[in-house]
């Protein structure tokens, strides 16, 4: 098999800096890409995945911007374009993920889980478009979650926000087939991630199994990623591909 079936490919992935969306980033750059690094505010983060992508001989750019705000985006696509002359895969992996009781949750809390996730990957997409369409492979692959199709405690918002993902998905798919773009959800469940003092391990985590007896590693999650992205899928679109051990069977 081709061990860089991606060579000659420009992948965006958002959110880039830690755990899975840094794996998605890597494995990228491991499958041949050249990999837009994308973060918010955490921009050591996302310097130290573009420094290891360059130490492995790959090619990256660090791309900071808000997605939720179109000009950033815009920019970002731009910088994009003029570093590397092309994007082919756009991953929306940027996300909000705190607890909060339904009862305490703030409307300023929803919306910031509602702008990241789903307006996030609204700017993305439709700003990476041209470039989606001029590519011979292009694909859009979105990341959802476990907790989508299962429901949690002190999670409204980001359940909310990862159930309207896959439907854009399903509904990008049938808009950008004719474009040749396919178009995936990847659900992720009870991965072993690092996180800061401010946000703990989701309260769901403490109870949840999985059949295979144990979380995931970002980089399980970061393998389905590029294969979807990947010549290898290029007759899959619409669907949404869960990756949690068996913890759920959609």
């Amino acid at each position: 098999m081709d061990d860089k079936p991606l060579a000659g490919r420009v992948a965006l992935v958002t959110g880039a800096g830690r755990n899975i969306g840094r794996a998605i980033a890597l494995a990228f750059a491991d499958a041949g890409a050249a990999v837009a690094v994308n973060v918010r505010a955490s921009r050591t983060d996302g310097q130290a995945v573009v420094d290891e992508i360059v130490a492995r001989k790959g090619e990256a750019l660090l791309v900071p911007a808000d997605v939720t705000q179109r000009p950033a985006v815009n920019a970002m696509v731009d910088a994009i374009a003029q570093r590397f002359g092309r994007l082919d895969i756009v991953v929306n992996n940027a996300a909000i993920r705190r607890d909060v009781a339904f009862a305490d949750l703030s409307f300023a809390d929803w919306r910031e889980a509602q702008a990241v996730c789903v307006e996030g990957a609204f700017h993305c997409v439709q700003a990476a478009l041209p470039l989606l369409r001029a590519s011979t492979a292009g694909a859009v692959v979105n990341i959802g979650g476990l907790t989508a199709h299962t429901g949690a405690t002190r999670r409204a918002h980001v359940v909310t926000a990862k159930a309207a993902i896959t439907g854009l998905t399903r509904a990008l798919a049938h808009e950008l087939a004719p474009f040749g773009i396919t178009v995936n959800c990847v659900s992720p469940g009870l991965v072993d991630t690092v996180r800061d003092g401010a946000t703990p391990a989701p309260a769901h985590h403490a109870h949840a199994k999985t059949l295979l007896g144990r979380f995931g590693r970002p980089e399980e999650i970061a393998d389905v990623v590029v294969w979807l992205a990947g010549p290898g899928s290029r007759y899959v679109t619409g669907q949404t591909i869960h990756v949690n051990g068996g913890a759920y069977l959609g």
